[in-house]
């Protein structure tokens, strides 16, 4: 199994990916999508990926229609992303990724945060080595209409780096540059992916003990618990050994 897949899994496992402000996330990256490129879907990639994530998380069309109206409004949040990275115990990595209409705020949560488990805020680029930037979608297995072999082809066509799947669902994992590219493929083929997203993968990870584990897990969740934080990536190892610790 691919990295990508396998990260997921096991974040999927620590349910620190089902995020309780799903909706609030989406609102905001419409918001940006928006004011980058216009309340269009049809001349605007980036809002279009936003209103496919919005369905795979089943948020109401009104919510979104509501959401894309205040963004084009003259009284719309001027949100702008921003990212810091830092370490949690036993030497893990962090990248949490913001949207914020409040810079000073959001840093001081952030630091405050890192200082409460024990970690320390880093210096923005110190970590680009530990994660790669990938393209990553997820289809609904049942909405693929030809052979899995033809799939895979016109998936390598479209700049697919891995294709893993289960029973219900298929990940598929692209560089950064060949996002747009495999988006088009999955239109050429009338497959709507499930969610469409821009991750960091970590290309190594890191092993720590019981406490470690729980303390950096303790800081995740508090991070997700923070308004201003979209998302949250690390590379620390989860065991189903640990896992059942929590």
């Amino acid at each position: 199994m691919g990295r990508a897949f396998e990260y997921r899994k096991a974040s999927k496992m620590a349910r620190w990916d089902k995020m309780a402000k799903t909706f609030s996330k989406i609102g905001k990256e419409i918001a940006l999508a928006v004011k980058n490129g216009g309340s269009d879907p049809d001349s605007n990639p980036a809002l279009r990926r936003c209103i496919q994530n919005a369905k795979g998380a089943n948020m109401p069309k009104d919510n979104v229609d509501r959401a894309i109206k205040k963004a084009s409004g003259a009284d719309a949040e001027n949100y702008e992303e921003i990212t810091y990275e830092g370490y949690g115990q036993g030497g893990v990595a962090f990248f949490v990724e913001c949207t914020t209409n409040n810079p000073t705020r959001t840093v001081a949560n952030v630091r405050a945060i890192f200082n409460k488990f024990d970690g320390n805020l880093g210096k923005n680029g110190e970590l680009a080595f530990i994660f790669d930037r990938k393209g990553v979608f997820t289809l609904d297995k049942n909405a693929i209409q030809i052979s899995w072999d033809d799939f895979e082809m016109e998936m390598i066509d479209g700049g697919a780096e891995e294709i893993d799947s289960d029973d219900e669902e298929v990940m598929i994992t692209t560089a950064f540059e060949d996002f747009g590219s495999l988006s088009h493929k999955l239109d050429e083929l009338g497959i709507e992916a499930k969610s469409a997203e821009l991750q960091r993968i970590p290309n190594n990870m890191k092993e720590v003990n019981e406490e470690q584990f729980k303390a950096n897990m303790k800081m995740l969740e508090r991070f997700e618990e923070d308004d201003d934080v979209q998302n949250v990536y690390h590379n620390m190892e989860m065991t189903e050994e640990l896992m059942n610790k929590l």
